[in-house]
C-alpha cells in the first residue's frame, strides 16, 4: 500500500509538471479570431489554431530569437486573394508581438481546409517579420525600399524553403536584376505601395517581393549561406553579397 501511495504521488507531480510545460508552451501563442460579419465555425477554429501552433513550434526550432507571447488575429474577408492561395498577413507590432491574417472568404468556395498550405505560408512569413523585427508600427528597421526588399524577401525565401509552398505573386522574372537595381536608386520617400506590395503605374505588382525573392536567392548561392544565416545580417550586408 505504501509503494502504491508513493507511486500516486510520483504519477500526480509528474503530471503537474507536463500540464504546466504543455500550458507554458501553448501561453507563446494566443489565436484571437477577429469576428464581425464573417464567423468561423468550432471546427475551424480548432484546425486553424493547430495549425498556428503547430507551425510557431517549427519555426521557433529554426529562428530561437522568434519572441515569445505572440498575439495572432485570424479574420474571413471577402478580397480576391487568390493569387496568394487564398491568405495573406501582415506583422502589426514587435511590441506586443502580434500579427494578422486574413482567410478569403471566396477562395475555393471558403472552406478553410483548402487554405492549409496558405495559412502555414503566411504564418512564417510573418514570424520570420517578428524575428527581425520587421513591423508596421514599431519597425527596427530604417526607411526605404531596399530594406522592405531584403526583408519581404527574406520571409518569402524562408517561408518557401520551410514550407514547400511557393506563390506565383511572389515569383520573379528574368528582369529581377534590373529591378534590384531599380529599387537601390530609389529615393528614401518612394511610395512602398508602389514598389513593394501594391502594383506599380507601369503594371508590375508586388516588385519588392519578386526582385526581393531574386535578391536573397543570389546572396545565398554567391555566399554559400542559407536563409537562416542571411537572416542574423544587416540589408546592407545581405545586397553587399548578393554583388550590388
Amino acid at each position: 500500500m505504501k509503494i502504491l501511495k508513493v507511486f500516486t504521488l510520483s504519477a500526480l507531480m509528474f503530471c503537474c509538471v507536463a500540464c504546466n510545460s504543455g500550458k507554458s508552451q501553448l501561453e507563446k501563442i494566443e489565436v484571437v479570431f477577429q469576428e464581425d460579419s464573417l464567423k468561423f465555425s468550432e471546427p475551424q477554429k480548432i484546425f486553424i489554431s493547430e495549425l498556428i501552433h503547430i507551425s510557431e513550434k517549427e519555426v521557433r526550432n529554426v529562428l530561437p530569437n522568434l519572441p515569445d507571447s505572440i498575439k495572432v488575429i485570424v479574420e474571413r474577408v471577402n478580397w480576391d486573394l487568390d493569387r496568394v492561395g487564398g491568405v495573406t498577413g501582415r506583422t502589426e507590432r514587435n511590441s506586443p508581438p502580434t500579427i494578422a491574417i486574413q482567410l478569403s472568404n471566396s477562395f475555393r468556395r471558403g472552406i478553410v481546409d483548402s487554405l492549409e498550405l496558405g495559412i502555414r505560408s503566411t504564418v512564417f512569413h510573418e514570424f520570420h517579420h517578428l524575428a527581425r523585427g520587421w513591423a508596421i508600427y514599431d519597425n527596427k528597421f530604417g526607411y526605404g525600399i531596399p530594406n522592405a526588399m531584403v526583408n519581404e524577401g527574406l520571409a518569402v525565401v524562408f517561408a518557401e524553403i520551410y514550407t514547400g509552398y511557393i506563390s506565383d505573386a511572389n515569383a520573379f522574372t528574368d528582369e529581377a536584376d534590373s529591378w534590384v537595381k531599380e529599387i537601390l536608386d530609389l529615393p528614401l520617400d518612394a511610395s512602398y505601395n508602389k514598389w513593394v506590395m501594391g502594383k506599380h503605374p507601369d503594371g508590375r505588382t508586388s516588385i519588392g517581393y519578386r526582385a526581393g525573392n531574386y535578391l536573397i536567392r543570389k546572396a545565398m548561392k554567391t555566399s554559400g549561406k542559407s536563409v537562416v544565416e542571411l537572416s542574423a545580417l544587416k540589408p546592407i550586408e545581405i545586397i553587399s553579397l548578393a554583388g550590388y
